[in-house]
């Protein structure tokens, strides 16, 4: 295996900007269309997306795992049936800040009119098993944040966990899931010679070789990361801003 090969799935997938131009709000937006298979799609994708945060969100303001689960399928298929998202101004600010206001407008809203909703309306938007989330939940270390501190630390998790999936996707494409698997370590710490000495046994190379592949793997991480975050923010400044809080 040459040192091409090892860094060709790492190589840049294109410029930034033009990435951002590409990417802003694209999937709100469309979510936010009319009723056609295209604007279902999208709202799907953003309900798989960021369920957890949503359901975490509401389990910390005391609803039991069973209401929990209720009132996030019943978030979202409201956010289907009555456009709201349709309501999203790119330009008052980040997708991230509208659907956190969003849920605590309905959280709000269930609360005074309990019946006013039917549970679930007969609709499942997200699919997830309710153990698997309320494990999920259980699993998060104590901490006494603010739900609203917690909602964006739980947002900023599942952006790290999209760009590394959709990194993982370009190896396995590559035929190059086993670097990945061995390089992945190297996302959240860039290593040493030590650590590269061991990760150039596993796939016979040099660690002056695995260095060079930690920091394109690292790159590119992070490009997948501002893609991510370009999907949710209206303007560059806006991205620059969120990138940063990200890793605060």
């Amino acid at each position: 295996m040459s040192e091409k090969k090892i860094s060709s799935s790492l190589d840049s997938k294109g410029g930034e900007s033009a990435d951002f131009r590409r990417t802003q709000w694209s999937l709100v937006r469309r979510a936010a269309g009319p009723g056609s298979p295209e604007s279902r799609a999208a709202l799907e994708t953003l309900c798989r997306a960021y369920w957890f945060p949503i359901y975490a969100f509401v389990r910390r303001q005391g609803h039991a795992p069973a209401d929990a689960q209720d009132l996030t399928q019943e978030f979202f298929a409201r956010l289907l049936a009555s456009h709201s998202l349709a309501r999203a101004d790119p330009r008052l600010g980040k997708f991230r800040t509208f659907l956190i206001g969003a849920l605590k407008h309905y959280l709000a809203d269930a609360q005074r009119k309990a019946n006013a909703w039917k549970r679930g309306g007969g609709m499942e938007i997200i699919s997830f098993h309710q153990a698997q989330a309320e494990e999920r939940y259980q699993l998060e270390p104590a901490d006494h944040h603010t739900p609203d501190k917690l909602f964006d630390r739980r947002w900023t998790i599942v952006l790290l966990e999209a760009a590394a999936n959709r990194l993982h996707e370009e190896f396995r494409a590559a035929g190059k899931e086993r670097q990945f698997e061995v390089l992945k370590p190297f996302l959240s710490s860039e290593g040493g010679e030590t650590a590269y000495a061991r990760a150039g046994a596993k796939l016979n190379h040099s660690p002056k070789t695995i260095a060079v592949a930690v920091h394109r793997i690292r790159r590119r991480f992070r490009q997948l990361v501002r893609s991510a975050i370009a999907e949710t923010v209206s303007t560059p400044e806006e991205l620059e801003d969120e990138y940063r809080s990200l890793f605060t």
